[in-house]
């Protein structure tokens, strides 16, 4: 993978945020890193792909750090910024580490089969697209919150994007604009 980025390493060090009871939002923006954009688009995305969405809000409040994510992705920005409010929310550090425990088999799996890849497609335009496919999911994700788990399949469509931008791998990114063309083409056919 490129730069040697291991999505296991990144579960963990979301899993290490904070040696407290409780972990913030901050802290965990903190341990992934202010400037590392795709990292803190993947793991909302992941969050939102694990039991947490069950969890009422958990959706809308992991789209919303997408929307935000991504849109300072597509604007260009050098850092992250997230409102006070999302940057103090919390959750049970148990309960973090309990969720990142169920994610690190199927990143184990990720790591493994991911090199680079048909690169074009993590290159203008098409890293483009990806953001922009990243800002209407986020921004879908709480509308989806009234259907049970319906905003994993975004979730699902914006790990792929972010996963195939951090690991600049193509293959992942192909998948992801398959899905979403098959998701839209699904939804043209139920509403024509």
């Amino acid at each position: 993978m490129a730069e040697h980025v291991s999505i296991v390493g990144l579960i963990e060090r979301v899993e290490n945020a904070s040696g407290e009871k409780m972990t913030s939002v901050a802290q965990i923006l903190r341990a992934l890193g202010q400037n590392s954009f795709t990292p803190n688009l993947l793991i909302p995305a992941l969050a939102v792909l694990s039991p947490l969405s069950g969890v009422p809000l958990v959706s809308t409040f992991c789209g919303c750090l997408i929307t935000l994510v991504s849109a300072q992705m597509l604007l260009g920005r050098d850092h992250i910024w997230l409102p006070q409010a999302l940057m103090a929310r919390q959750i049970g550090t148990a309960r973090l580490r309990q969720v990142g425990d169920f994610m690190k088999r199927p990143a184990r799996w990720l790591d493994r089969v991911t090199r680079p890849r048909l690169q074009i497609l993590s290159q203008p335009p098409f890293s483009l697209i990806a953001r922009v496919i990243c800002l209407c999911g986020g921004m879908l994700m709480p509308f989806l919150e009234l259907v049970p788990f319906t905003s994993s399949i975004v979730g699902a469509v914006v790990a792929l994007l972010a996963f195939g931008m951090l690991a600049r791998d193509g293959v992942f990114t192909l998948v992801a604009f398959v899905a979403v063309l098959v998701l839209a083409g699904g939804l043209v056919w139920l509403l024509v």
